[in-house]
């Protein structure tokens, strides 16, 4: 991976290094901009009436009906799938090499949708304008407005065909981007009093009480979360992400790498070979879960196999890039909060 600044970072290589930083010129923005973000449209059902939605680039996207045909990244399907809305069409990690659904795809049934995308830099012009799409949704993973997984090589063309939303999953906490998504599944005429909605929300808020418990409880656990590639091996820092601003909030201690040593990366990680993968102290480790990363049980590295907490069995999994429905998110913080009440001191 090179070791150039964020603006000369390729966004495959932070996408193989476990890091989320898009970059490049935003799409062009559609509808009024003046408008405070946060407001949506009508509550009804798709194509009852007129329907606006305020992203989190500050654009409003106003249509006549209700989208009834939507395109969204994978990650922005699955979490309106858990809210009951449908997508005609994803792009980004959907389906794996042996035809099952991607971590990303969550619950979605992947043969009902068409993919546009399933790999970095893919995305199917000409088959997204047959779908004749009423908007694109993606999440954000930096302050220029970037949607993810949009190329940058044809966003102009997909631009033109229909107008887009922007949710942020950029330095801030976890709560933000669930309520945010919360209101753009309610304005698509999602039902949020069902009783699988609201028992999803209070078991996260039931789940995020468990983890500042266990926290004060066994206090001194150090938490290192990485990401594995072949060459490097990836420490992330905490300030960017909305799962790890979340934790730390709730007193989660967090190895941090230092500002120098993320300072090519944008802030968001340090890379370290595997002879040094050890530079870190750690008692519990939370490793990427997504298909671009190599997987605890595929590490063959020696250097990985000793490490404290890889010999004590205190390695996890993290979902770097939450479903963003409560549904989605209780699971992560149930599992942060048992790895922490089980851990044993060993750094």
């Amino acid at each position: 991976m090179s070791n150039a600044r964020t603006a000369r970072l390729s966004r495959r290589g932070l996408l193989a290094a476990g890091g989320v930083l898009g970059l490049g010129a935003a799409l062009a923005a559609c509808g009024d901009d003046s408008a405070k973000s946060g407001d949506s449209g009508s509550k009804d059902g798709a194509g009852s009436g007129p329907w606006t939605f305020k992203d989190d680039r500050g654009t409003t996207v106003k249509l006549d009906e209700k989208p009834a045909s939507i395109v969204a990244f994978t990650g922005v399907a699955a979490a309106l799938y858990d809210y009951g809305v449908q997508v005609k069409g994803v792009f980004g990690p959907t389906e794996t090499k042996d035809g099952k659904a991607d971590v990303q795809a969550g619950d979605m049934d992947i043969s009902k949708v068409t993919i546009l995308g399933n790999v970095w830099d893919q995305f199917n012009v000409e088959k997204y304008a047959t779908l004749a799409p009423d908007v694109l949704i993606s999440t954000m993973f930096d302050d220029t407005g970037t949607l993810w997984y949009v190329p940058e090589a044809s966003k102009d063309k997909i631009a033109k065909l229909a107008p887009s939303v922007g949710i942020s999953v950029y330095d801030r906490q976890l709560t933000g981007p669930l309520q945010r998504m919360w209101e753009l599944a309610e304005s698509l005429g999602a039902d949020m009093k069902a009783a699988k909605v609201t028992d999803a929300k209070k078991r996260f808020e039931e789940a995020s009480e468990r983890l500042r418990k266990a926290v004060k409880a066994n206090p001194g656990i150090k938490v290192l979360v990485g990401s594995a590639s072949p060459e490097l091996f990836y420490v992330s820092g905490t300030n960017l992400s909305v799962d790890l601003e979340y934790f730390k909030a709730l007193g989660v201690d967090f190895v941090e790498p230092t500002e120098e040593a993320k300072k090519a990366t944008g802030g968001w990680f340090e890379s370290l070979s595997w002879e040094n993968v050890d530079k870190h102290k750690a008692d519990v480790i939370m490793m990427d879960d997504r298909t671009s990363a190599i997987q605890p049980a595929d590490i063959t590295e020696a250097t990985w196999k000793e490490l404290p907490a890889v010999k004590a069995g205190q390695v996890i999994a993290r979902s770097t890039e939450p479903i963003l429905s409560y549904d989605k998110c209780v699971a992560p913080v149930e599992a942060l909060a048992e790895a922490i009440e089980k851990a044993k001191k060993v750094s």
